[in-house]
């Protein structure tokens, strides 16, 4: 049985402002989280149409994230490691897949559509009553869920933050059903892993990494808003192409590094072949002495 949630992320902003917020938060975030060949690696990001959702925008990425992963989970997979992600954006309606070439039988997929309320339509998405039976509902408050320890910024606090540019902040209990405005994010997300004896015990993780990632971007992208509050969208698209270049030469750089220390340690380690001896010229140096590599 494939593990469907349903998350309801709730902001202070309008639906229109989402939009450039989100778009900033995603290409920062990628840039500030990408390190030692790690991150989120842009592949494709154009235009797009379609005959019943318009006008919209493909990206394709490759997440790198190997070290992020439980010890259990990598000592399945190859230390060359990394999803694809796919999303067709036709604002504000999203559709997003994840896959991995390693794993076949493991996929998630999300559809999001977003709303100016407070989280109350009951099936936004338009859900069979079969999948309206198996979905659970799961709200996820940016102000009162707990980040993880090492993700917590005082600077980023909704609780403490208060915007000079829109006056909003800090968020105080009830927020979500006193603020104006407020919008909602509706995300159904479906986890899909077919392997027995691993297939539970992996969706929970895969849902459970998700909800920390929707829960630590929401924060920030409201915790960054004076960044981005008066961006158009043509602003933001060129923010974000400039952040994704930067992002790509970084991991492109690092994994260069990283097949470069391994070529070395592989070298390192095997023995030197046999050479019969040689009395080395009084004036050309010896093969040793010209050689890149020390064997010693």
């Amino acid at each position: 049985m494939v593990l469907t949630k349903e998350y309801r992320i709730c902001m202070p902003m309008t639906v229109e402002e989402y939009r450039i917020g989100q778009l900033y938060m995603i290409a920062r975030h990628s840039f500030e989280q990408s390190s030692n060949g790690e991150g989120v690696e842009v592949i494709a990001n154009e235009q797009i149409t379609d005959e019943v959702n318009g006008l919209g925008q493909y990206t394709e990425k490759r997440i790198h994230l190997s070290s992020h992963l439980p010890y259990w989970i990598q000592s399945l997979i190859p230390k060359i490691f990394y999803v694809t992600e796919k999303a067709w954006n036709y604002y504000p309606y999203t559709i997003t897949e994840y896959t991995c070439s390693f794993i076949p039988k493991f996929s998630i997929s999300i559809q999001t559509r977003y709303e100016d309320n407070n989280g109350t339509t009951e099936n936004c998405l338009g859900l069979t009553p079969e999948e309206l039976e198996l979905r659970e509902v799961d709200f996820i408050d940016i102000a009162f869920d707990e980040v993880k320890p090492h993700h917590y910024k005082e600077s980023e606090d909704p609780k403490l933050f208060k915007s000079e540019k829109s006056g909003r902040g800090p968020l105080v209990e009830g927020w979500r059903d006193n603020d104006k405005p407020v919008m909602c994010c509706y995300k159904v997300v479906h986890a899909k892993f077919e392997v027995w004896g691993l297939q539970t015990k992996v969706e929970e993780y895969v849902q459970g990494a998700i909800r920390d990632i929707l829960l630590l971007g929401h924060i920030q992208a409201f915790a960054w808003m004076d960044e981005w509050f008066n961006m158009t969208i043509e602003d933001v698209r060129s923010y974000e192409k400039e952040m994704q270049d930067k992002t790509n030469m970084k991991i492109k750089i690092a994994l260069e590094e990283n097949e470069e220390q391994k070529d070395d340690s592989r070298k390192s380690s095997q023995p030197a072949t046999p050479k019969s001896p040689k009395t080395p010229s009084a004036t050309t140096p010896s093969a040793e002495s010209k050689s890149w590599f020390s064997w010693s």
